[in-house]
């Protein structure tokens, strides 16, 4: 596979005008092949900026996971503060697919940096339908216990793991989870669609994330900060695997295999989720699932705030990522922003994907 430059250039010419439109305040993208970063790109802000990766870190808390949990772990068997309410049904694979029942559970970062606290809150918290019954998007809460659990099988704080398990063995400088390092502030854009915000009833509590005390919290399903080329690196990682960081199968299982094809109720199609992350697929609606127009069904990846997208296409060999500071308030504008600029990254290969459309 080899970097068409025409359509190289039309990838970077969309995010030029994301900024210059004012649609956005400033955004950074990176294509990756071949376990090298071969095109960066930033935009209204210095070349070496971070961004808020937002839901884009769910990739690398998956990444840890897949090193520490099976999928059929119980909750309540590592963590016994969970218990109750019926939340004793709740697996890792009920917290990673989004199907285990409390999506919408209160916790707020400073209960989250205190693991006792966090644990508290944990026993408060109800199910709203029975693990595995149902899909519906968990932003931050899933992924607290996720890092919970983690944790009690690594015996040291998961962010720590979250740094010696993939951040230092994969040379990702840039790329963070719970240090007050610099990155970009994140702002609202624009006026709010009819379609409801499927993330929070006040999306300002998404400017917390600018604060350094929540930076240092490291919010595992929303708080880590990169630029976009250690993303796209984390991403040939996934594909390739040189370090030989995950067992074969258990990486095969969380980059390729959708353990729930129930309907997610913002998209209205199956949602197509593997431990942790999202699959293309081949029915049609990869497109509604922000992969874009061009890239091969068997592409798996995680999509953020603000169209921030991110994935990896086994077919072309290409990882890409966007990230953005500006947060739409018109969920569809960022919903439409992340899958033209898939589509366009994935056009950036030749020979093109057998099937893919023009």
């Amino acid at each position: 596979m080899t970097l068409v430059p025409e359509r190289v250039d039309r990838l970077l010419a969309l995010a030029d005008d994301e900024v210059a439109s004012g649609r956005l305040p400033a955004c950074q993208l990176a294509l990756a092949l071949d376990g090298e970063v071969v095109v960066r790109h930033t935009v209204g802000a210095p070349e070496d900026s971070r961004f808020t990766t937002f839901s884009v870190t769910k990739a690398l808390t998956a990444a840890v996971a897949w090193m520490h949990l099976a999928p059929e772990t119980k909750v309540v068997d590592l963590v016994p503060e969970f218990a109750g309410g019926g939340k004793e049904a709740v697996t890792v694979e009920h917290l990673l697919t989004h199907t285990a029942g409390f999506p919408r559970a209160p916790l707020r970062a400073e209960e989250g940096a205190d693991p006792q606290a966090r644990r508290a809150r944990f026993a408060t918290w109800r199910l709203d339908w029975e693990p595995g019954t149902r899909l519906e998007y968990h932003a931050t809460s899933a992924h607290w216990v996720v890092a919970t659990m983690v944790e009690v099988v690594a015996g040291r704080d998961f962010r720590d793991v979250v740094r010696e398990r993939v951040i230092d063995p994969l040379g990702l400088p840039a790329l963070r989870l719970g240090e007050d390092g610099p990155a970009l502030d994140v702002v609202h854009l624009g006026a709010p669609s009819d379609v409801p915000d499927p993330l929070s009833a006040d999306p300002e509590w998404l400017l917390r994330f600018n604060l350094p005390d929540v930076r240092r919290v490291g919010i595992p399903g929303a708080g880590a900060v990169s630029t976009a080329d250690d993303v796209a690196l984390l991403y040939q990682h996934l594909l390739h695997d040189p370090k030989g960081l995950w067992d074969p199968a258990v990486l095969a299982d969380g980059t390729g295999h959708a353990r729930t094809t129930l309907v997610d109720p913002w998209t209205g199609v199956p949602a197509l989720r593997t431990l942790g992350l999202t699959v293309a697929g081949d029915d049609g609606k990869a497109a509604v699932r922000q992969f874009g127009r061009a890239t091969g069904p068997r592409a798996f990846g995680a999509s953020g705030l603000g169209g921030q997208i991110a994935w990896a296409d086994p077919d072309s060999g290409l990882s890409f990522c966007f990230l953005t500071n500006g947060l739409d308030r018109d969920q569809v504008a960022a919903f439409v922003r992340a899958n033209r600029l898939s589509t366009a990254a994935a056009r950036c290969v030749t020979p093109r994907i057998p099937g893919a459309s023009a």
